[in-house]
């Protein structure tokens, strides 16, 4: 009989989400638009602290209009993170800017502080600054803000993996002048599919709406004076991220006791260290990831298709950018002398089922198949 299937990260719903796309159903608002976009929308901004929110139909989509409505465009270098996923720096070749690519630090795994001074050296006119906090770990704020300041750089926040989020009590995704949320449907909170775009300034905002309703001008009639795209997120879809977002602090809550078990479960094991979270922030732990010592005769390989043959999910760490066939012609800076931060800890990790479904007899099955690597 095949063993029970642990998830990495499925979304886990509840009730509330069936009541408000039942009423959007009841009401006929099953089209694009409506009252649950609207009071998401708000909900979201006050939940994060933030003034205006526009929902959209992807958090790639929210990063593809953040640089729209900054002005990027042809010719623009753009400094990326080369930890992440490719929906990070993606939208930047939409706008046919350049991505370069900035090493890791130790401390978050996020971008290093370090290595974006020294791409200024080589960029001085970037014309912004994407900042991902990575696997829901806030990134070093502020000192990264204050370079973007210093350079006269936008910054832009991809808080993607970190709703519920903080650093120094602040969410994230609101200290850029534009942060993008992503609700797919392994992140901490899901729409099944969805975004928003979020800042203080309600004109950016307001055009972000324009832009994702296909920029229809105030006319009676169609007419369009620029291009504009088919980015608003539907009434459905926010029917689901409301009553999800009645239970964010409860994911987050189980979120991280999950990475807690499994800190104390390896803290005897001096070949596995789990993925470090800021002193200064208050992380949604969205995944656990574990890397594994340099010299180890254990490779993440082996533990992956262990667990994957017990029908446990995992996932390696994001393959950096810089090392990406299609973004092989694009620059990467880091301040290492050989190799990079992003590198090493792209061969040296992988990401442990954190669902939050998981039973205490899951997690006990995950560790004993972890450890019986390093305690034969």
């Amino acid at each position: 009989m095949e063993k029970k299937r642990i998830y990495l990260s499925s979304p886990t719903m509840h009730g509330e989400e069936q009541e408000f796309v039942k009423e959007a159903f009841d009401t006929n608002w099953v089209a694009p638009l409506g009252p649950n976009v609207n009071a998401f929308e708000q909900e979201m901004a006050q939940y994060a602290g933030i003034s205006h929110a526009s929902a959209l139909s992807a958090g790639t989509a929210a990063i593809h209009l953040a640089l729209r409505l900054l002005g990027v465009g042809q010719g623009d270098v753009v400094f990326v993170p080369s930890l992440t996923f490719s929906a990070s720096c993606n939208p930047v070749v939409y706008e046919n800017a350049v991505p370069v690519f900035i090493d890791s630090e130790r401390d978050t795994w996020n971008m290093s502080p370090e290595a974006l001074e020294k791409a200024y050296e080589k960029y001085p006119d970037a014309k912004a600054v994407i900042l991902v906090h990575l696997y829901g770990t806030p990134a070093k704020l502020d000192e990264i803000r204050e370079i973007c300041d210093r350079r006269g750089t936008v910054l832009i926040e991809d808080a993607a993996e970190s709703v519920g989020s903080f650093y120094k009590g602040k969410h994230t995704g609101t200290f850029g002048k534009l942060g993008i949320f992503s609700f797919n449907g392994n992140k901490i909170i899901t729409t099944s599919g969805g975004g928003m775009l979020v800042s203080e300034d309600k004109e950016l905002i307001d055009k972000s709406r324009f832009l994702a309703t296909q920029a229809r001008d105030p006319a009676r009639h169609y007419q369009h004076s620029q291009i504009g795209y088919n980015y608003r997120m539907s009434n459905i879809v926010a029917g689901i991220g409301r009553g999800q977002l009645l239970h964010l602090e409860e994911h987050k809550k189980r979120k991280k006791e999950i990475y807690a078990q499994y800190k104390e479960a390896f803290a005897d094991i001096p070949g596995i260290s789990m993925n470090p979270l800021n002193t200064d922030g208050d992380a949604n732990c969205w995944l656990s990831c574990m890397t594994i010592a340099e010299g180890c005769s254990v490779t993440p390989d082996m533990v992956m298709d262990a667990l994957e043959k017990e029908n446990i999910e995992c996932r390696p760490i994001w393959k950096p950018m810089h090392l990406q066939p299609v973004f092989g012609d694009c620059d990467f800076i880091t301040v290492q002398e050989q190799g990079s931060v992003a590198e090493d800890i792209f061969n040296r990790g992988f990401c442990l089922p954190s669902d939050i479904k998981n039973t205490a007899e899951d997690m006990e099955r995950i560790i004993r198949i972890v450890r019986s690597f390093f305690l034969s």
